[in-house]
């Protein structure tokens, strides 16, 4: 049966509002064609919806009964089309990113805070995981945009935009002090305990790539979820750590822990900002993305 949904639509406002003339009211419509609209949608349903009253209409037995369906179904749309509208608006809109422990902390977090302070009435949804996750997510349309760090596997249908460079380093506490005043071969990483990340993040991928192209086999003793732990391990001289310099940084200042140094250096790599071509963005995700290229380009 294909009936026009505006009857549908006339119809749940003259059976929610009690009376041809205040659905027509609600919808801007003469009278006549309210009326004329339910007489087309009783003809091609094949039974009376309405009585008419004194007061209005009232629903028959089988109105009511095809009410309860439109109600659910009308509404939901209604419901639909309010979500719809608060993720394209400045005033209450929503953003959904993907991010990890180390592109959250040391990229996305201060223009986070900037944009709130701007659009404090939109809701920012951030979902927490490594590069790999972040990048299904995004291709799944289930997040605007993400905030990764290579290596990342691209794809034709995907943009990505650096924004920042990261360096990798092995950091030891006092245990490893032998190590301090000299420089390292990476094969004496084969016989020392290592604490590093697991192995679905794209920081342990990169080194265990750049390892294995000087046939080097990282077997680590510890493989954490985090890197703020992997700096934990580390001061409790459990193993030599692999982690981004940011993370190690302030240790490193201190004296807590020191650098182990290589013949040769460990290449940097990238942060970049990752969104799908063809994927829609809200209007609250494209002004961040705005604020935060602004901020980038100076």
């Amino acid at each position: 049966m294909n009936i026009n949904l505006e009857y549908y639509k006339i119809f749940y406002y003259v059976a929610s509002l009690g009376g041809i003339t205040a659905a027509a009211g609600k919808l801007c419509i003469s009278q006549p064609a309210v009326s004329q609209s339910i007489k087309q949608l009783e003809k091609q349903i094949g039974g009376a919806l309405f009585l008419r009253t004194p007061k209005g209409v009232r629903l028959t037995p089988e109105g009511q009964v095809l009410f309860s369906y439109v109600q659910k179904g009308y509404e939901m749309i209604l419901l639909g089309e309010e979500q719809f509208k608060k993720r394209n608006d400045l005033e209450n809109g929503e953003i959904h990113i993907g991010a990890s422990d180390m592109t959250l902390k040391y990229y996305l977090l201060p223009y986070l805070e900037q944009f709130h302070s701007i659009y404090p009435g939109i809701k920012v949804v951030v979902t927490n995981a490594p590069t790999p996750d972040t990048c299904q997510r995004l291709t799944e349309g289930r997040i605007d945009f993400g905030i990764v760090s290579s290596p990342v596997q691209e794809r034709p249908d995907m943009e990505l935009r650096p924004v920042r460079e990261i360096e990798d380093v092995f950091v030891a506490g006092s245990r490893y002090a032998t190590l301090k005043h000299r420089t390292v071969r990476y094969q004496e990483l084969e016989k020392v305990p290592l604490i590093c990340l697991e192995k679905n993040t794209s920081t342990r991928r990169y080194m265990d790539g750049l390892l294995a192209e000087i046939g080097v086999t990282m077997q680590p003793e510890f493989e954490l979820a985090t890197s703020d732990m992997i700096v934990q391990f580390a001061l409790r001289n459990l193993g030599i750590g692999c982690v981004v310099r940011d993370f190690a940084l302030p240790y490193l200042e201190r004296g807590d822990l020191f650098e182990i140094l290589f013949e040769r250096k460990i290449p940097k790599r990238q942060m970049y900002v990752v969104t799908m071509k063809q994927n829609p963005m809200s209007t609250a995700a494209h002004a961040l993305l705005k604020l935060m290229e602004e901020e980038l380009t100076g």
